[in-house]
């Protein structure tokens, strides 16, 4: 027997102290049954590396779960201590006015409540004298943010205004600076600058009439350009005080309407919110009744029109 040599051979060559063991052991392993058992015991260690993880993946999805709740009841604490405290004077209300000036970076509403309240409001009176009111009534009512002003409130901005001369070449804004107050153009011109892929750019050119300056004081946000005059000027200055307690509420949703409007109008729908803002200012609405001419064909054109309503003759009393 070929397989009885080969193990007599091995046994010889060995000379084992314990020969029948040592037999034993080669025709298990000359049979494979060695083999066999240890592939048995590595897959027994698998199904227990197995299950350990499971315990171990259930253990840590219950931890993460446990972790979850305790924020949740953590976010619930803090609203409910935000709740009670809202009575009390936010902190960066107690510091002093100097201190304010670097925090006015975001855009937002002035807030009241408890530890803010609306006091009554004096607007500043700057005397002028009867051509200055017909010249400043003149100015203000080519400007979308006054001329839909009410009497009584337009006669207490005109009051409020404070007439300033500027000369040639100055700057009377700066990009990214506080704004307290805004400017209306009487005469001359200015340029607005903002600073594109670091170099300054004229974006526009402010005209008798128009308004600059404002969207610091509607959005209490840094000016959005600097201005500086092109020539000699003469504009007339209102505060923030005087704009936010008279002007701000009316010129605020005029503004938002066309604003929003104006996202709908598919050729000017991908400009930024600044020039929309430009744009928005000068819309100035007009109605034509059914049968009238808007515009004539070879006539020369000045303006366009951005159709925002339209309604069935039957509708309109």
């Amino acid at each position: 027997d070929p397989i009885l040599e080969e193990m007599v051979s091995e046994v010889l060559t060995e000379v084992p102290a314990q020969p029948l063991s040592f037999m034993i052991a080669w025709l298990r392993k000359r049979s494979g049954l060695a083999a066999v058992s240890d592939q048995q015991s590595l897959q027994a260690k698998n199904r227990a590396l197995k299950q350990e993880l499971k315990q171990i993946k259930a253990s840590i999805e219950e931890a993460g779960n446990a972790l979850v709740a305790d924020d949740k009841d953590e976010e619930e604490e803090e609203e409910e201590d935000d709740d009670d405290d809202c009575d009390e004077l936010p902190e960066s209300f107690r510091k002093p006015e100097g201190q304010m000036k670097g925090a006015r970076q975001s855009v937002s509403a002035e807030a009241y409540g408890q530890w803010n309240q609306k006091k009554a409001f004096t607007p500043p009176t700057y005397a002028k004298n009867e051509d200055q009111k017909n010249r400043l009534k003149s100015t203000l009512q080519k400007s979308f943010m006054f001329s839909a002003l009410e009497a009584h409130d337009f006669e207490t901005i005109i009051m409020a205004m404070k007439e300033v001369p500027m000369k040639a070449g100055e700057m009377v804004i700066k990009e990214g600076d506080d704004g307290d107050f805004l400017f209306v153009i009487e005469k001359g011109s200015l340029e607005c600058i903002k600073k594109i892929d670091g170099a300054d750019k004229v974006v526009k050119v402010c005209d008798p009439g128009d308004v600059f300056g404002e969207l610091a004081l509607l959005y209490n946000c840094p000016r959005a350009a600097s201005v500086v005059a092109k020539g000699d000027c003469v504009c007339w200055q209102l505060d923030r005080e005087s704009f936010n307690h008279i002007v701000k509420d009316s010129a605020a949703k005029k503004r938002n309407k066309y604003e929003n409007f104006l996202k709908s109008v598919a050729l000017i729908s991908s400009i930024d919110a600044y020039e929309r803002s430009q744009i928005a200012d000068a819309l100035v609405p007009e109605t034509f009744n059914k049968g009238d001419t808007v515009v004539r064909q070879d006539e020369p054109g000045d303006k366009f029109y951005i159709v925002e309503e339209t309604r069935p003759r039957n509708e309109i009393s």
